[in-house]
């Protein structure tokens, strides 16, 4: 089949698809398929009737979603869903970790003045935790595996509430409000629907244990920014670790930025690296897929969104 890759072409991950038998043009007109990498604003509207699937080169496709791109019954869609599995279930445990070890409360006092507050407020992985990863598939099972060395207790939630390999306990999303005064840290990995949308709110803090800490590296709009602030700011929970906000960016001067119990990186849970490595395999195995008249294994359900 003949593909594009459009907004940004990668070589690497073009060379990889030509491999398989794919020939690479430059006009989306006589493209069979495209790759897409760029944001709402960069992708084709309209998209020429040849194009028959589009493979997305993230795993999230929300924003596509709401901008409209996605249009059920025209064309179908792969997303990279599963492909960053190991890099953002290990930025999931760095981010964690920093914010249990004050990391940042060294980085803003840029002293060590702060050795006390640090040796009391310190805290650890390993001592007994429980875990709840909210959105447990591809990667909270990555994640469940490396944390094992941390001998922590683990509770995936999901959305069907089918057991997930090697956590001790499974819980359906619609059945698990208990969890979240269950558990030690929070691991948010839901995609972004109207049902996710800021599901981490003021009420859901208030069920939390004041020792919590959340680790969002999901979606930034999962969580509620104003009550996080409060909830970070009055004590209600201890910590957070975010890889995504809400807004993103998350712009200069906000309080979450000065806040000591909130670490931030700027959506590198995975890097681009990382993404134009991958990349091309996926997009072989799924174009096989396609052509085989077989469902994609990363095919997106367009009414759900993901």
């Amino acid at each position: 089949m003949k593909f594009a890759f459009l907004p940004t072409e990668w070589p690497e991950s073009i060379a990889e698809i030509e491999e398989a038998g794919h020939e690479h043009v430059t006009d989306l007109g006589q493209a069979d398929f495209l790759v897409f990498n760029g944001g709402a604003g960069a992708f084709p509207d309209p998209l020429p009737d040849n194009i028959r699937y589009v493979q997305a080169t993230f795993a999230g496709v929300d924003a596509l979603r709401d901008a409209g791109s996605l249009k059920p019954g025209e064309v179908r869609w792969a997303n990279a869903s599963g492909l960053y599995d190991d890099t953002v279930a290990e930025s999931t445990i760095a981010l964690l970790l920093a914010q249990l070890h004050m990391h940042k409360t060294a980085t803003l006092a840029g002293s060590f003045s702060v050795r006390g507050k640090m040796d009391e407020g310190k805290d650890w992985l390993f001592q007994n935790k429980t875990v709840a990863i909210i959105g447990a598939g591809g990667i909270g099972v990555r994640l469940i595996e490396m944390l094992r060395g941390f001998n922590v207790r683990t509770i995936a939630v999901n959305r069907s509430g089918r057991q997930v390999a090697g956590a001790d306990e499974t819980h359906r999303l619609s059945e698990a409000g208990h969890v979240w005064g269950e558990a030690d840290y929070f691991v948010l990995l839901m995609p972004l629907t109207d049902e996710t949308r800021r599901m981490v709110n003021a009420d859901v803090f208030a069920k939390m244990k004041d020792t919590a800490v959340v680790v969002n590296v999901g979606r930034g709009q999962l969580i509620d920014t104003d009550d996080l602030v409060r909830a970070l700011a009055d004590g209600t929970i201890a910590g957070a670790a975010l890889d995504v906000t809400d807004p993103e960016p998350l712009p200069d001067g906000h309080p979450l930025w000065e806040l000591e119990n909130c670490v931030i990186t700027p959506h590198v849970a995975n890097t681009s690296g990382a993404i134009r490595e991958r990349a091309g395999r996926l997009t072989v195995v799924n174009a096989a897929a396609f052509a085989a008249g077989e469902r994609m294994p990363n095919e997106v359900d367009l009414e759900a969104g993901y």
